[in-house]
């Protein structure tokens, strides 16, 4: 990602540098960044940002999670202006011209939409343990049981110490009414 990376010449755009022709630069993805940090903040000030027992609550870490979204689409966009390349490092372990694993997006969409809709019925432990086997499964992993026992224990912890601070996240599994 330095400045010194030429951009790429294409045969379509009659010797005009890849970079610099309209539209051919992603502003798109600062600006999802920016409206996406708009949106946490916009929910955010709905959340109280001190609390009674603490003088942290749970509106502050939205509100700097939401300014980090901004400040990094900002960022981010800048770097588009300026022209800067954006390609696969070697320690990433991509390849440039690899199509998408559709199969792996849509599974880890699944796994961060699941919580919306069974958290109230199922409980948090039960929520976070299918998650995090989902999102272990989009990464690549095959062993299932090993993800599920994992996802029940960091699940289960997180539930008992949210609540040990006094937040109300529901029964620890309300089908059995536990």
């Amino acid at each position: 990602m330095s400045n010194s990376v030429r951009p790429s010449v294409s045969a379509q755009g009659g010797g005009q540098p890849a970079a610099s022709r309209p539209g051919s630069r992603p502003y798109w993805i600062g600006l999802l960044l920016v409206a996406m940090g708009g949106l946490w903040l916009y929910g955010a000030s709905a959340l109280p940002q001190g609390a009674r027992y603490a003088a942290v609550g749970p509106g502050l870490f939205v509100t700097i999670a939401g300014l980090g979204l901004v400040i990094l689409g900002v960022l981010l966009m800048v770097q588009i202006w300026r022209g800067e390349r954006f390609e696969p490092q070697d320690a990433e372990d991509a390849a440039a011209n690899s199509p998408m694993d559709k199969r792996a997006f849509l599974t880890a969409l699944v796994a961060v939409a699941l919580p919306v809709l069974i958290m109230q019925p199922l409980g948090m432990p039960l929520t976070a343990t299918l998650a995090f086997a989902l999102v272990c499964r989009a990464f690549g992993s095959k062993r299932l049981v090993m993800d599920i026992l994992i996802g029940a224990a960091l699940g289960s912890i997180a539930w008992y110490l949210f609540t040990q601070l006094g937040l109300q996240l529901g029964r620890f599994f309300p089908p059995l009414g536990l």
